[in-house]
This record gives C-alpha cells, structure tokens and sequence, in this order.
C-alpha cells in the first residue's frame, strides 16, 4: 500500500514495473485466482463471534488514495475483522490496477476475513470504454496485454455476492430473477432449436439462492439474454419506487425492483437486510424518488421485514469530471457489529485532497457519466 501510495506521487504511471514487476502481478494473480474460483457465487461470511465486526464496502472506481484512508479508517482485515466488498474497483479512477492488486494482495494474506464481490465494471465490456484496459496498457507497456488479460481472468473468478451471518445480502447491482430450467433436447434431434423463455419480462419473478449458485459466474461479460441471466442480474440491477420486477431498459441489462420485492426478498429467505452498491451520484440525478449520494449511501427501501441500502465508497466522484460543477459527494462504508450483524452503522468520509495529479485514460468528456445505455451491439461483436 505504501509503495502504491508514493508511486503515485513520485512516479509515471509507465515505472508502475520499477516497483511491481510482471513476476510478482503474475504470482499475486495466480495465487488469488485460485482462491477466487474455488469460492461459491454466493459467499458465506459466517465464522463470526462476539468479537467479529464485518466492514462492507462500496463502489472504488480506481480512486486508491480514498480506499487507502478507508482501510485506515475501518482498521485493516484481522482475524475479527472481516471485509466484504461489492465490486466496481477499476475505471474511471486512475490507479484502478493498483486498487484491485492491493485488495487481491489482503484476499492472499487472509482468504477467510476479505472478500471481494464482482461489480459490473469488472468485465471487458466496462474496462474497454471506462479506462481500465488503457491504463493497464500503458503502466506495463509491451507487457501490457498480458497484464489486462490475467486481470480479466481474475474478474471471472470473483464471487457474485455474500451473506454475512444469518440476515444480510450483499451484492453490487442486487437481486436477480428466476431462470426456468432450461428444457433438455431429445436424443436425435439435435438440430433443433429450443426457444429459452422468448418473453422474459412476461415470467419475471425472483430467483432463489439455489439458482445463484448454479449460475456460471465465468464469464468475460454477464450475458443479458439466454440462459445465463443471473450474473448480470446481480451486477447490473436497481431498485426503483415503483413496484414489480421489470426490465431494466436505462441499462439494458439486468432489473429494476421495487420495496413489495425488496420485502419478497427478505421474507422469503428470512434476511433483514439488502447492502447493495451500483449507483453513484451521477447515476442517483438520474433516479426520481430515489436519495442522491450526497453521504455515500442512501436507504432506498424501508418495509416491514427490513431496508435496502445503497452503499458507494468513492468520494468526489468521477475523479474525471466534464462539467465545473462537481458532485463532491462524501464516500461510506458500513460496519455491521454483533451479535446479529444487521444493524448497520454507517461511516461518511470526504475524498483525499489533493489528489496526485493523473492524467485520465478514457475519454471523459464523451463517455456518458453512468453505465447507462449499455451499448450492447459492441458487447455482441467484441472479441
């Protein structure tokens, strides 16, 4: 963390290899990797005590130097204290690598008190058009590709959400439909095709924990047809005010879900808590009914088995900024604390300042603030 933290000040973003050379990226890598993959879709964070406290983190977009005062803030991962955070770690910012290496390097050092969720930016989708694979491009130079695509291998192994004790979710976008089983083709009669689900709006109901962890998780980008819709609901979804589950149209991929499912959820699984991450402040001006992130977090929905909270830990975001005017939004994360861990207290910080000047490596005045509008004819054509 220290060595990140002065490179970042003292260094070109292309002498990245001076203090992490590609053998040790390669190693920290396949050791993590390891660990990652053998993880369910939904991980359980359940070996807590009396003294335990769980520290659930939001949205990071590469901005390492608030992530480092946040890990100060909380306290480092121990043995009681635990780490669960929901994804989204590159683009935008401009030391995304470095944020995901330091966090890939704590889940090596304590595999069973850091855990680290996939967000929708951890895909290739994402890192080609928010800066990710630009800047991983140009810190390790001709080794570069080799460097984005042992990343891109990682982003596959990472869990899809969590449960921590008995009564809390957590997952980057949140809650995700059923899939009907896909139907088995008769012996012969291979080339005929099968229709999967034609209308799934039509059918939408909430799936079950069963169906999360069946669901295949190792996948470059979360596809949003066929019969795989479960991961790119989890890191795609939103909450809205208006009941029912619908498709996400803003988007183009994943749900919108209203507090009569937020209850649903609960009730059925017997939870009291949904911490989910996904919306920033420039997406939150876009969201009638909905808090903006002015604190980092927002509770979206309060019914009668529980909340849905959003959570986001980056702090004056996008560290870009087109306009003058910026959001200068506080970031959060939450602690849950015994015995029970669902009632969660929520800690507010402001962004470093100054920042190290960065130069950013996607075009931020073009790109759309949010992920909205997913541009799905260049996901289908992408190699």
């Amino acid at each position: 963390m220290s060595v990140f933290d002065w490179a970042s000040r003292n260094l070109d973003p292309t002498q990245l290899p001076d203090v992490f050379p590609v053998e040790v990226f390669d190693s920290l890598v396949l050791c993590a990797s390891k660990i990652l993959h053998k993880e369910a879709n939904c991980v359980a964070v359940d070996q807590l005590g009396p003294e335990s406290t769980v520290v659930v983190v939001g949205d990071l977009h590469g901005q390492l130097h608030d992530l480092l005062f946040l890990l100060n803030d909380a306290g480092f991962p121990s043995e009681n204290r635990f780490f669960v955070f929901n994804g989204d770690y590159v683009d935008r910012g401009a030391w995304g690598l470095e944020s995901f290496l330091i966090l890939l390097a704590w889940k090596v050092f304590l595999p069973k008190s850091v855990y680290l969720l996939r967000g929708n930016h951890e895909s290739k989708y994402c890192t080609s058009v928010y800066g990710f694979e630009k800047e991983v491009l140009t810190k390790y130079g001709d080794k570069g590709k080799h460097v984005y695509r042992k990343c891109l291998g990682c982003f596959e192994g990472l869990p899809l959400t969590s449960m921590v004790g008995k009564y809390v979710y957590t997952a980057h976008g949140g809650l995700f439909r059923s899939t009907p089983a896909t139907p088995k083709r008769s012996k012969g009669k291979k080339n005929r095709r099968i229709a999967f689900n034609p209308d799934p709006s039509s059918t939408l109901s909430l799936g079950s924990f069963e169906e999360l962890n069946k669901a295949r998780r190792s996948v470059l980008d979360p596809p949003w047809e066929g019969s795989n819709l479960i991961p790119g609901d989890v890191l795609w979804s939103d909450p809205s005010m208006k009941p029912g589950l619908s498709p996400n149209k803003e988007r183009g991929i994943g749900l919108l879900w209203g507090p009569d499912c937020t209850e649903d959820f609960l009730k059925k699984f017997q939870l009291k808590l949904i911490i989910r991450s996904h919306e920033g402040p420039d997406a939150r001006e876009k969201r009638p009914g909905l808090g903006g992130m002015d604190n980092g977090y927002t509770i979206d929905h309060i019914v009668e088995s529980g909340k849905l909270i959003t959570l986001f830990s980056a702090p004056d975001y996008p560290q870009f900024q087109g306009t003058e005017e910026r959001y200068r939004n506080k970031g959060a994360y939450i602690v849950l604390e015994p015995p029970n861990f669902d009632n969660p207290v929520f800690h507010s910080f402001e962004a470093i300042t100054p920042r190290p000047k960065a130069n950013p490596f996607y075009n931020f005045e073009e790109v759309i603030d949010s992920d909205e509008e997913l541009d799905l004819a260049s996901m289908a054509t992408s190699p």
